[in-house]
């Protein structure tokens, strides 16, 4: 199929698979305040409210994060999500972090934004590299987000426990302003950049990020082929260097017993106006819309059905 990406009314959307129920308010799980999660949504919830019409609305709901979204949904706490491409793979087969809940019937919406893993010290640390965390005092996030995975992902690789840290299980925004107050050595933050969190610390103080030692980052990539490699520019949260962080590919969710018409309409909404998504929240600049025809897991129906009427 080749995929044009050219304007499609949310109405005619609609047309092929009948009209949404009337007055339906979604709820997108996001992640803490601090990240990228939360004003993803929100400004996704606010293109939809503008164009998805059929009575459709959405609210974006603070949660865990990436890894607890799924089952939010699988709850019904939630509607629609954003998490890992990795962790909606892991949830339809019940496996990892999702084991107890079982399978997760959901499917793929849209590819969204590239989350990084922001590690990150005062410019004047004495820690340099992954492994000078250990004895460290670590802002890890919230316990139910990502960022906590790719530190249970990354200790092992480096020989090293979650005994070796004295983590901090807290918002981004309270992990940063830990850091520059000096009650951590170190914060993690599993977001799209800019994160909020980053940015209103670099405001206050000069930062630097951890790197990898020599052969460490393509170690992780192989170990896992959901990760990749980003580089963040210097000039993006004013750092003494780039940095080359660990990331993941995020996307939207929704359970396969979504009405297709309410999905179909909301990935029109987001698609037939994605200009005016980039122009509100920067992390959408990177979304690249045909990467929704190759994730992680199926396309919703409804999704489907958007991306086969273009």
């Amino acid at each position: 199929m080749t995929v044009s990406f050219k304007t499609l009314a949310s109405a005619a959307a609609l047309a092929v698979l009948g009209t949404a129920a009337t007055a339906e308010e979604l709820r997108i799980g996001t992640a803490s305040l601090g990240g990228a999660f939360y004003p993803m949504g929100q400004s996704i919830s606010n293109i939809v409210n503008e164009h998805a019409g059929s009575g459709i609305t959405m609210v974006p709901i603070v949660t865990g994060g990436s890894v607890q979204n799924p089952n939010l949904i699988s709850t019904g706490e939630v509607e629609i999500a954003i998490t890992n491409n990795n962790l909606a793979a892991l949830a339809v087969k019940g496996v990892g972090p999702y084991t107890a809940a079982g399978p997760i019937d959901i499917g793929a919406v849209a590819a969204l934004h590239p989350s990084v893993l922001h590690m990150v010290v005062l410019a004047d640390s004495d820690i340099q590299t992954f492994e000078d965390l250990a004895g460290k005092r670590v802002a890890v996030g919230p316990a139910g987000g990502g960022t906590l995975g790719f530190v249970n992902f990354l200790l092992p690789l480096h020989d090293m426990t979650v005994d070796d840290i004295t983590p901090s299980f807290v918002s981004y925004s309270d992990g940063f302003s830990q850091l520059t107050d000096g009650t951590v050595d170190a914060a993690l933050a599993l977001s799209g950049y800019p994160a909020g969190a980053v940015m209103q610390a670099s405001a206050g103080a000069e930062l630097r990020f951890i790197t990898f030692s020599d052969g460490m980052l393509d170690k992780a990539i192989d170990a896992n082929g959901a990760y990749l490699a980003v580089d963040v520019a210097a000039d993006v949260y004013d750092t003494t260097d780039a940095g080359v962080l660990i990331g993941v590919n995020n996307m939207l969710v929704a359970p396969n017993s979504l009405d297709a018409a309410t999905v179909q309409a909301v990935t029109a909404a987001i698609f037939d106006n994605l200009e005016e998504l980039q122009a509100e929240n920067a992390s959408a600049r990177q979304i690249d819309p045909a990467a929704s025809l190759n994730l992680a897991i199926p396309l919703h129906a409804g999704a489907q059905a958007y991306f086969d009427a273009q």
